[in-house]
């Protein structure tokens, strides 16, 4: 479902490339309508990259960002595996277990076209 990104959005987005001050996603040319994907598919080099970067998050940016995940308002159904790795030990570490496991869950249903 897309969404319009909000100014804690963009504040968000701004830690994680703040070389990139655009709206339009760099790789489709369209607003953002999230704020993971296209960090990890477009902006980040690679998975060390994207590592660093989202290890500039706050716990309260991965708090903000793990409700958006499980409401289904954050889609991560085009993130690579290895960045949902990286995605859900950050939600382990900062919001909790399970939290990390019901993302993980969607993750894998999303991908396979249930949802």
């Amino acid at each position: 479902m897309a969404r319009e990104l909000d100014e804690k959005d963009f504040a968000i987005l701004r830690k994680l490339a703040p070389e990139y001050s655009g709206i339009l996603c760099p790789g489709s040319g369209h607003e953002f309508h999230s704020i993971l994907p296209p960090v990890s598919n477009h902006i980040a080099r690679d998975d060390e990259d994207f590592a660093e970067r989202v290890a500039r998050l706050s716990e309260e940016d991965w708090a903000y960002l793990t409700d958006l995940i499980l409401s289904g308002r954050e889609d991560l159904g085009c993130v690579p595996e290895e960045d949902i790795e990286t995605i859900l030990t950050h939600i382990r570490e900062t919001v909790s277990e399970g939290a990390a496991e019901r993302a993980r869950r969607l993750y894998h249903l999303s991908g396979c076209g249930t949802l």
